[in-house]
C-alpha cells in the first residue's frame, strides 16, 4: 500500500486481527481504496466526505453492487480512526442497513422435489468427472442442515463425521463455530458419497466437496451449478422466478417454523435454538424467517412475535 492512508490502514486491519476478528471482508476492499487514494488523492490524509463518496461511487468501478461492501469498509476504518481521535467521515447507518433487495424464493414441496431430481440427474462434465457426485449431495446438505452457501461448498473432510453425523461448521460468517448433526438419511446419503469420493476422486482435496482441481467450488461457479439445476427442474417454463442457493437455507428455517406451530410447540423456547442451530448472531435475524411463513400462521393470535427479543433468554 502507498497512499498516506497505507500506515491507518494497516494499523485497523492488524487491530481487528488480533481482537481475533476476520479481516477479509475489508482488507480487500482497503486495498483498493488505498491505490485509489494514491492516484486520486496523494497528498490526502484526512478521510472526507468528497473523498468517501468519490471512491464508493466511482464510475470506474466495474461492479456498482459492491458499494455496499465499499461502504461497510470505509466505515470499519473511519470507526477506528475516531476511535484514535481523528476527525473522518463515516457514512450514515442506513446506508449499511440492508444488503439485498431481492426478496427470498421460498420453495414449494413441488418445486424443492423437482430441483433435487434434477440434481440427481445432474449431467456428467467431461471436464469435472467427479462434479455429478458433489451437486445432489451438497445442495441436500446445504438445505437440510440450514447452511450458508459457503458453509456447504468450504466444508472440509476432517470437519465432518460420518459416525455419529456431526458437521462442524467453520469459518463462518460472525466467526462463531459451531455444530451440526444431520439427520439419519443424510448421513447415509453422505456415507455412499464419501464412499465414490475416496474411490473415484482423481486429485486429493482437503474439500468434502472438491471442484475440478482440488479446491473448493467458487461463489460464482456454485451459483452456475444451483441455476443449471433450477433450470432442468422447469424445462417448460419461460419466465422462472429468481432462486439462489441461499434460498434453500431460507426454506430450512420456514420448514422448521411450520413444523413446531403444527406441533404446537412453545415457540417462545425453542427459537434461541433454531437461532444457535443456524449461527445468527442476535435473535433478530432469527425472527427475520417469520415473514417467510403463510400470513395465517404470521397472525396467529397465540404468538406475540414482537416481544420474543425481551422474554426469549440466550442460550
Amino acid at each position: 500500500m502507498e497512499s498516506l492512508f497505507a500506515e491507518k490502514i494497516q494499523n485497523a486491519l492488524d487491530f481487528h486481527e488480533s481482537i481475533g476478528k476476520s479481516i477479509k471482508s475489508h482488507a480487500a476492499y482497503l486495498r483498493g481504496f488505498d491505490s485509489f487514494c494514491s492516484e486520486q488523492y496523494p497528498n490526502e490524509s484526512l478521510l472526507t466526505k468528497e473523498i468517501a463518496w468519490d471512491w464508493v461511487y466511482n464510475p470506474l468501478h466495474k461492479k456498482q453492487g459492491a458499494a455496499y461492501w465499499r461502504i461497510k469498509a470505509l466505515n470499519f476504518f473511519g470507526g477506528y480512526l475516531i476511535a484514535m481521535g481523528e476527525d473522518t467521515y463515516i457514512f450514515p447507518d442506513a446506508m449499511t442497513r440492508t444488503r439485498y433487495t431481492l426478496s427470498p424464493h421460498i420453495f414449494t414441496d413441488d418445486e424443492l422435489h423437482r430441483f433435487f431430481a434434477a440434481a440427481d440427474a445432474f449431467p456428467r462434465n467431461p471436464w469435472n468427472t467427479f462434479q455429478h457426485r458433489v451437486v445432489p449431495v451438497v445442495f441436500r446438505l446445504i438445505y437440510t442442515c440450514g447452511l450458508r452457501p459457503n458453509e456447504g461448498r468450504e466444508l472440509k473432510r476432517k470437519n465432518i463425521d460420518l459416525n455419529t453425523g456431526e458437521i462442524l461448521i467453520t469459518n463462518t460468517k460472525f466467526q462463531k463455530e459451531r455444530i451440526v448433526v444431520m439427520s439419519d438419511d443424510m448421513l447415509n446419503l453422505c456415507r455412499s458419497y464419501d464412499y465414490y469420493r475416496s474411490t473415484e476422486l482423481l486429485t486429493e482435496s482437503e474439500y468434502f466437496f472438491p471442484a475440478r482441481h482440488g479446491g473448493c467450488y467458487g461463489h460464482q461457479q456454485f451459483g452456475v451449478l444451483f441455476n443449471k439445476c433450477w433450470r432442468l427442474a422447469n424445462p417448460d417454463v419461460t419466465e422462472l422466478p429468481p432462486a439462489r442457493t441461499y434460498d434453500l437455507r431460507h426454506r430450512f428455517a420456514s420448514a422448521v417454523l411450520n413444523r413446531w406451530i403444527d406441533e404446537k410447540r412453545d415457540l417462545y423456547a425453542m427459537l434461541p435454538y433454531l437461532r444457535t442451530y443456524m449461527g445468527h448472531s442476535d435473535l433478530s435475524a432469527t425472527e427475520y424467517y417469520v415473514h417467510l411463513l403463510p400470513e395465517n400462521l404470521v397472525k396467529s393470535p397465540g404468538i406475540n412475535w414482537s416481544g420474543l427479543e425481551i422474554l426469549i433468554p440466550e442460550v
